[in-house]
């Protein structure tokens, strides 16, 4: 774990829970993809960086999720560079406990303030700022977050960041967290037509064709949702659809995973009554939902 891996001739990552990419823009000097899930995650970083002899010039984040921009606080205040993030993304990235209050929604309580939903604040710099690296491409991927973003290398690399899960954590989980399902499928599709040297999803195996993990991606998608739709076909409440969904696909309910599933559970229940396959109602003051 934390281990240097090349890639292409100016692109590394370092292996660890969510890739860090590593962009070398001239012998000595570096950017970052993305910092880890932690400070501790950040120093590693920052060990490798030193130990190579590089200089870090800058971090580029995919997205504002904890396990993505945790070093980002320390590596800034270690070295002063800049954390270019940029739309609901950037604010995030600034502001952090938007992410666990707006998992929850409303003011989040303790068990969902640590590390994992909760990482420390970054100063933030927009991408349109002169000292981007403009070699590199900026791809949006919105779905799994609000403005998540990938990045290319001029030496053909791919970060893909979230837009896919493993085929472990498929079926470890079923339920990979998503913010806009709709626009989720739309960067699968996106993404499966790409053409890269590379690709490198944050939590899964770098490939040079990713085309069969998309499809098993949105398979998992299709079939959350027909689930969902199966187990609405009498009037039922949010709180029992995500009861019944943890139970059937064997999940443990936490503080953690409640407000993880659940906002992703209320996210294809939103898709699906604008595709027309659910439809919400009031009935005793309770909220249900109704297969059409």
């Amino acid at each position: 774990m934390y281990e240097l891996v090349a890639l292409n001739e100016q692109t590394y990552y370092i292996n660890c829970p969510a890739k860090i990419g590593i962009y070398v823009r001239d012998p000595e000097h570096v950017y970052l993809i993305d910092s880890g899930n932690d400070k501790d995650a950040g120093k590693k970083a920052w060990k490798l960086l030193t130990k190579n002899g590089w200089q870090l010039a800058g971090i580029l984040n995919t997205h504002s999720h904890a396990d993505h921009i945790g070093g980002n606080h320390y590596l800034q205040t270690q070295t002063g560079c800049k954390v270019f993030s940029g739309g609901i993304e950037g604010a995030f990235t600034r502001h952090p406990i938007l992410e666990p209050a707006f998992l929850y929604g409303g003011d989040p309580m303790k068990a969902l303030r640590h590390k994992f939903l909760l990482a420390q604040d970054s100063d933030v710099t927009d991408f349109s700022d002169p000292a981007f690296p403009e070699e590199v491409q900026i791809i949006p991927l919105p779905g799994h977050s609000f403005d998540m973003v990938g990045y290319r290398t001029p030496d053909g690399t791919l970060f893909l960041a979230d837009c896919v899960s493993s085929p472990e954590t498929l079926a470890k989980y079923a339920i990979s967290f998503l913010y806009d399902v709709g626009a989720y499928l739309k960067t699968l599709d996106q993404v499966e037509a790409m053409e890269a040297a590379v690709f490198v999803p944050s939590h899964a195996q770098t490939t040079t064709d990713i085309r069969p993990l998309v499809q098993q991606n949105r398979a998992m998608v299709f079939a959350v949702a027909d689930r969902l739709v199966e187990m609405c076909r009498e009037p039922d409440s949010f709180e029992s659809l995500l009861q019944r969904t943890f139970a059937a696909y064997n999940l443990t309910m936490n503080f953690e995973q409640y407000v993880l599933v659940g906002s992703t559970v209320r996210s294809y229940l939103s898709w699906l009554s604008d595709q027309n396959r659910l439809y919400a109602f009031f009935e005793n003051n309770c909220l249900l939902w109704h297969a059409l």
